[in-house]
């Protein structure tokens, strides 16, 4: 009698907790859709000339490969790569950006360029995923238009890459507001940077720190400390004059050039030097002078 009782309030305990992961589930799996769904407003007005005077597909190519980092997560061809394949958190895809088999469709146009790189947003006004908007938002409207002059003049790649997508965790983290991957929501709205000229000053260093993506890893203040996403990441480092204080400028460019701190330890591969390598020596200087001119800060007080 007693094994009876006990046999079913084992089967019912089974049952609710079965019902519950169910309902969770499915509470979970709705949520995060959701938020993969929404639509994003963007502005109207999207038009960009890519055949303006001046625009430049050499200056595209060299804000594509050396400052923006465009092809760490979609190779160096811009033909598409798998960035993180993660388990049960999802697999981290860039697309294919060329012309090619398995890239953008043939009317793939300069707003949906615009739209994608600037605002974080599809054709069908969903948010990009990882996509940086959040950094490239502050490209001005010269600089945007030569990336995309140069974008749409690369070589076709014929290539598939799997598309990214979200597994049983990675849903959960990100109905729960765990993972804060998703573009749009976190890219501004606001006007476009106006145009500098390209000089080895601390004005054009600024520039350069909000467009390459410095401010969004070591933060606005440049004081580094603990990086928003996964528990993996490395701490960033103080780049203000308070955290580099012992750096002199050659130090600076030969951790750029060759991912190497002064005193010989290798730089964490999370930071893209291989990238930021190709950067010109007065971008690098501007750079500097920028990173001289911000007031110092502990460590983690951004």
């Amino acid at each position: 009698m007693r094994s009876t009782r006990l046999r079913r309030f084992l089967w019912w305990s089974f049952v609710v907790i079965a019902a519950a992961v169910l309902v969770g589930a499915g509470a979970v799996y709705a949520i995060s859709e959701s938020m993969l769904r929404r639509t994003y407003p963007v502005p109207a007005s999207l038009a960009l000339s890519t055949t303006a005077t001046d625009v430049s597909t050499e200056r595209g190519s060299h804000l594509v490969h050396a400052v923006a980092t465009c092809t760490l997560c979609h190779a160096d061809d811009l033909g598409g790569a798998v960035y993180a394949d993660m388990g049960p958190v999802g697999r981290i895809a860039g697309p294919n950006l060329t012309r090619g088999r398995g890239g953008l469709p043939a009317d793939f146009s300069t707003d949906d360029w615009t739209r994608a790189i600037r605002f974080g947003v599809r054709h069908n006004g969903t948010s990009l995923i990882v996509m940086p908007s959040e950094v490239f938002s502050h490209f001005s409207d010269r600089d945007l238009a030569s990336m995309i002059a140069y974008l749409q003049s690369v070589p076709p790649v014929d290539r598939e890459v799997p598309a990214t997508r979200f597994g049983w965790l990675g849903r959960a983290l990100l109905a729960t507001g765990r993972l804060n991957i998703l573009v749009a929501p976190k890219t501004r709205r606001g006007v476009a940077a106006a145009a500098l000229t390209e000089s080895a000053n601390a004005d054009y260093g600024r520039y350069l720190a909000d467009v390459s993506g410095c401010h969004g890893c070591h933060g606005y203040g440049l004081s580094g400390g603990r990086v928003a996403g996964p528990p993996n990441l490395p701490i960033a480092a103080n780049l203000t004059p308070a955290g580099l204080s012992a750096w002199s400028e050659p130090d600076f460019v030969r951790a750029m050039r060759e991912g190497v701190r002064p005193d010989g330890r290798r730089l964490d591969s999370f930071m893209p030097f291989s990238t930021y390598s190709r950067m010109k020596d007065d971008e690098l200087h501007a750079l500097w002078m920028y990173l001289r001119s911000v007031p110092a800060r502990p460590t983690g007080n951004k």
